[in-house]
């Protein structure tokens, strides 16, 4: 039976949960979804919008509340059942097979693979031209680019046929271009083919441009609930912060006062002719102690490329890198004993041990100097790095003790970020740092940027966000098919330039241009 087009085709009423270690993370939250329509969901880290989608994709039984389905109160047992159900949830970690091709990803459950394969890549294809994007069917997931694997985590939900799609932050990894595709494939679906879509993002422009009704919450409540068409921005931003500032106001506002202090003109790092067959150009390049470098440019540009191999990543690199002068060898041992720290872009795959505490996250990098007894969990050392963690980077979590799969994405990205504050780091190589992050937690990893290259720190930041690079870097790098193609000063560029650069203009005609 299917819902009327006005009616919600879910409810959640009274919705709240506490977790075993009495941690509340929802209060009661109410919301409707309806047919047709895209439903934006919008929070700090920690205000809940993780366990409220997990509770009606029945990953999580709530404490206390309803969901109610096409008109009748139900309780799934599992993501599956819910599934079956005709909800289908992509949720912000992406979490595909990786040793499986695009094909069996996305008809993962449904059996019968290899009997169907046939009539299963006609409805692959089919789902490709209804998109308008197409993935070889055959390609291992574990070869794709973080921008494709999100792609197939769509068609993943699309095959199963499901009317509500819940979308967690779908285009917090990708740039530009893709991030288009996402938003012209949610009006299809929910425009053309009167699906439902629940979609979280912290991007407040994408949400005003895409969704038909917002809720936000703050603090496990629901702080906001209204039409798209009667909020703006100002409105939503004030709702998720609790009062009225952006975080690239922060960052401009801290990045003037930092401008009145000199600038270390000594090279903190040196790069001669670093590059990878096949990935990544020779590159030369001096940062000084104290600046900021941004890296702009679209997915499968290089940038990713460029921080592994200063990392020692990429053992297939060639050239020199130089840190304070002395050469750093050729493995991220070497590069982490040199004084150089990595914020992947993919911060539980590569960033993080899910199934670590906090304070063991942030001991990390310093794993090779601490003695078995500082490992126990009452190590009173370790522990207190955790504390600090949390103090410093206003991480929400009750204590050091919590895992951090049972932190929100924000959190579990400023632990990414945290483990590396306690080492002797020098240089700091972030890529996407604030994929995922809201609004508010954005404008403390901007700030935070700023206070590493204050004290001297030098900082290589990746974004997909150009207006995050305008105000955040001293100078900005364009990257295009793994070629270094344009340097600029912040002040002497533009979104509008860095976007042209990226998406093929020549450097040198768009400096006419303008």
């Amino acid at each position: 039976m299917s819902a009327q087009p006005d009616a919600p085709i879910m409810r959640l009423a009274g919705i709240a949960k506490i977790f075993g270690n009495n941690t509340v993370a929802l209060r009661g939250v109410d919301l409707d979804i309806q047919m047709g329509k895209v439903h934006g969901l919008l929070g700090a880290n920690g205000a809940g919008k993780s366990t409220l989608i997990k509770i009606l994709s029945g990953a999580f039984a709530a404490t206390k509340g309803e969901i109610i389905w096409r008109g009748q109160p139900v309780s799934w047992a599992s993501p599956k059942a819910a599934n079956d159900m005709g909800v289908a949830t992509i949720h912000q970690h992406i979490p595909l097979v990786p040793g499986l091709s695009v094909l069996e990803n996305v008809y993962l459950g449904q059996g019968g693979l290899w009997r169907r394969s046939g009539e299963l890549r006609k409805k692959f294809a089919a789902i490709c031209d209804r998109v308008g994007y197409r993935i070889d069917p055959d390609t291992l997931v574990s070869s794709l680019p973080i921008g494709e694997r999100q792609m197939v985590a769509i068609y993943q939900a699309i095959g199963s046929g499901a009317d509500l799609i819940v979308m967690d932050e779908p285009t917090a990894s990708l740039a530009a271009e893709e991030r288009e595709l996402v938003y012209q494939t949610v009006r299809r679906l929910s425009k053309g083919e009167g699906k439902a879509i629940l979609f979280v993002s912290h991007f407040l422009d994408e949400v005003m441009a895409l969704t038909d009704q917002v809720t936000v919450l703050r603090d496990g409540q629901t702080v906001m609930r209204a039409n798209t068409s009667d909020v703006d921005e100002d409105k939503i931003a004030e709702a998720i912060v609790g009062k009225q500032i952006t975080a690239l106001e922060k960052a401009s506002a801290e990045r003037s006062a930092r401008n009145i202090v000199a600038q270390d003109d000594r090279p903190r790092l040196e790069l001669c002719n670093l590059g990878s067959p096949g990935k990544l150009k020779p590159v030369s390049l001096q940062i000084a102690r104290g600046e900021v470098i941004g890296v702009a440019g679209l997915l499968g540009s290089g940038r990713s490329e460029l921080l592994h191999a200063i990392f020692g990543a990429d053992r297939h690199a060639t050239g020199n890198v130089l840190l304070d002068g002395i050469p750093v060898g050729r493995s991220t041992g070497a590069a982490v004993r040199a004084g150089i720290g990595l914020v992947p872009e993919e911060r539980m795959g590569q960033g993080l041990i899910p199934d670590f505490e906090i304070w063991r996250n942030t001991t990390l990098p310093a794993l090779g100097g601490v003695s078995l007894a500082n490992m126990l969990p009452l190590a009173s050392r370790e522990r207190e790095r955790g504390w600090e963690a949390i103090r410093r980077l206003g991480i929400k979590a009750s204590s050091p003790d919590i895992l951090v799969t049972e932190l929100s994405g924000g959190n579990a990205q400023k632990v990414t970020i945290a483990k590396w504050l306690f080492s002797d780091v020098r240089l700091f190589l972030m890529d996407e740092p604030t994929h995922g992050i809201d609004i508010g937690a954005k404008a403390d990893i901007l700030l935070l940027i700023r206070q590493l290259a204050e004290q001297g720190q030098a900082v290589i930041f990746v974004s997909s966000d150009f207006e995050e690079l305008l105000a955040v870097s001293d100078r900005i790098l364009v990257m295009r098919d793994g070629e270094l193609v344009a340097e600029r000063k912040t002040h002497e560029t533009s979104e509008h330039e860095l976007l042209l650069i990226s998406g093929g203009k020549s450097a040198t005609l768009v400096a006419a241009d303008h």
